[in-house]
């Protein structure tokens, strides 16, 4: 009995001393989640490897690369879309005014008749871009508006596979609708690039972070390197254009005894274009199959610059920005262009914008064929053109100059060229010699590099003027660069009224222009410098709707920093801080959760907020 109750005494002992499994189990899972808990504070507290600083350098570092690929990738589409479409155009019309073309292919159709209502919807329908401009750079967005232009411009080359008159003219009217846009976008986008590269570069100062205006010139540095990158890639366009005419066209013309055997007279004598040009420029015709594989190049070109601007392009405002564009009204966007015009800084400048129209399309229209092809012939058409296209090219670097210099180097200096060969071509005729011919390429090649430098000086100096006078207003560069290419389309509008004036009144008025742009914009520096005011049409606040996920505040934009505001923004301010202040510390953080940018230094601003 005694040893039954030792073993009984010793079994519960046994008992006792070991747990079950259950205990041990749970005992484990507690050290376990112990370890994890410290694992997961290892992990989340500050990391000894971890440079919160470094960091933000190479976030701001990769923004800044981001803005120069835009800046490169709007210049290259622009470039390709202009190359597609100056080429196409130009041996177009020089197949459709060959007279054994048109009655052996297209007999019936009347191809002069589509080909002048064509240029005519090129030409006029522009006139009208200063209405509806805005509205549409506004309602798609400044990188979409580019986009959507690139692809009419592919539109109208698809139109030639089959070349009708409900195909040609409806694309042409559509090019004529969408070059205001296109330019005003691209205007536009190129200095926005300027700015937002000067705020990744000082995203330190307390008004980068703060998205307040920027001070006074501070990104004139990035706009004149930006706007000069633009344009020596843009107008390499005018020497690709020419690769058609030269590889393709150019095996199919006449010899210059037949092409000008009826001219008797060419440059400051003649009225028109070139009188006497015979009407059958071409040996034999193309073949069918030739014109459509290099119409089939041109598209995929085309279709390229699509996807350039899609694809590698990005957007101009923040997404919050561009609802604050758009939260003005859109009749406020519909009169602003016009209200703009009371600045007198763009008054003045209006002249300046219809030269460099007027210059442009004599380049490639007037002196061209007027002198170049009225002389050398019409195979020397592409070398005049690839020339002036590399000179434009070559000398925008020039440019680069007023990063030193002050800024109406520019143009004074291009106006200067311009004066002296516009004197030197009004004095400038002779009786063509096609046996002869060679012995004026050299000089007229050079008066065409000539013109090219004071085009390259012109329209770089213009855009980066404008670029300059409204660098702290990046919610009116759409209204000022719409401005700027509507005058440019009544000049082109303009220059295609007086193809049948007579050169030396087309020169007169090229000058007249050119004197009277200097005149005006004499008087806007002057009075610049004895800072005269000038009068800014005030920028509606944005009205935000209460709907939606986007704005949980009344006050959370961009707004004008026009003068006519500044007061009104510091009692909204001050009511925004009372109201603040009553609903609690929820509201603070969100404030500072929406106004801060996505960088780790502005995450840990806002966490501290």
């Amino acid at each position: 009995m005694m040893e039954a109750s030792d073993d009984e005494l010793v079994g519960g002992a046994d008992e006792l001393v070991e747990p079950p499994n259950g205990v041990i189990n749970e005992l484990l899972n507690v050290g376990q989640e112990d370890n994890m808990q410290g694992e997961v504070e290892e992990f989340l507290g500050p990391q000894a490897e971890y440079n919160e600083e470094e960091e933000e350098r190479k976030y701001y570092r990769r923004k800044r690369l981001g803005v120069i690929k835009n800046v490169l990738a709007a210049s290259v589409g622009a470039m390709i879309v202009y190359s597609v479409y100056m080429g196409l155009l130009q041996m177009q019309l020089i197949l459709h005014y060959d007279m054994t073309y048109r009655e052996v292919k297209y007999s019936n159709l009347g191809l002069e008749d589509i080909d002048r209502k064509m240029l005519m919807g090129i030409n006029v329908t522009p006139i009208i871009g200063l209405l509806y401009t805005p509205v549409l750079i506004r309602f798609l967005g400044t990188k979409w508006m580019m986009f959507l232009a690139s692809g009419i411009y592919a539109l109208f080359v698809s139109t030639n596979y089959w070349e009708r008159y409900y195909t040609l003219v409806p694309s042409a009217v559509a090019i004529g609708v969408a070059i205001v846009p296109f330019w005003a976008s691209l205007g536009n986008y190129i200095t926005r690039m300027a700015q937002q590269y000067y705020e990744y570069v000082n995203y330190k100062e307390e008004h980068v972070q703060e998205q307040k205006k920027l001070p006074k010139g501070a990104c004139h540095r990035y706009i004149i390197i930006f706007q000069s990158v633009f344009n020596i890639i843009f107008h390499l366009s005018f020497v690709f254009a020419q690769f058609p005419m030269r590889f393709v066209l150019n095996h199919y013309l006449n010899d210059n005894q037949h092409i000008l055997f009826n001219v008797n007279s060419c440059g400051a004598n003649i009225s028109g274009v070139i009188p006497g040009f015979n009407t059958t420029v071409l040996t034999n015709l193309p073949r069918s199959m030739l014109l459509i594989q290099v119409e089939s190049v041109l598209m995929g070109f085309a279709f390229l610059a699509m996807i350039i601007f899609l694809l590698l392009c990005g957007a101009a405002y923040r997404p919050t920005e561009e609802i604050d564009l758009r939260s003005i009204g859109w009749g406020n966007i519909f009169q602003l262009p016009f209200k703009h015009l009371r600045d007198y800084r763009l008054r003045l400048l209006c002249p300046f914008f219809i030269y460099s129209g007027f210059e442009v399309l004599f380049a490639v229209s007037g002196f061209s064929l007027s002198y170049g092809v009225c002389i050398l012939g019409l195979d020397k058409l592409w070398l005049l053109i690839l020339v002036y296209g590399l000179s434009c090219s070559i000398f925008s670097s020039l440019c680069l100059g007023l990063l030193r210099l002050p800024r109406w180097v520019c143009l004074m200096g291009g106006a200067a060229v311009h004066a002296v060969l516009l004197v030197a071509l009004l004095c400038f005729s002779l009786c063509p010699h096609p046996d002869k011919s060679t012995q004026y390429l050299g000089p007229l090649l050079v008066i065409i590099a000539l013109w090219g430098l004071g085009t390259a000086l012109n329209k770089t100096g213009v855009s980066i003027l404008l670029g300059m006078l409204y660098a702290e207003e990046k919610e009116r560069l759409d209204f000022v660069y719409t401005i700027y290419h509507w005058w440019q389309a009544i000049a082109i509008f303009i220059v295609y009224l007086w193809s049948n004036l007579p050169m030396r009144a087309k020169l007169s008025i090229l000058l007249a222009t050119l004197l009277l742009a200097c005149y005006c914009y004499w008087v806007m520096e002057r009075r610049l410098a004895s800072k005269v005011p000038f009068r800014l049409p005030r920028i509606p606040r944005p009205r935000h709707k209460v709907k939606g996920y986007r704005y949980l505040e009344e006050d959370n934009s961009d707004e004008s920093d026009s003068e006519n505001e500044e007061d009104d923004d510091e009692e909204d301010g001050e009511q925004v801080a009372e109201e603040m202040g009553a609903e609690g510390g929820e509201e603070g953080g969100h404030d500072a959760e929406v106004q801060g940018a996505d960088s780790p230094g502005a995450r840990r601003r806002g966490a501290e907020g």
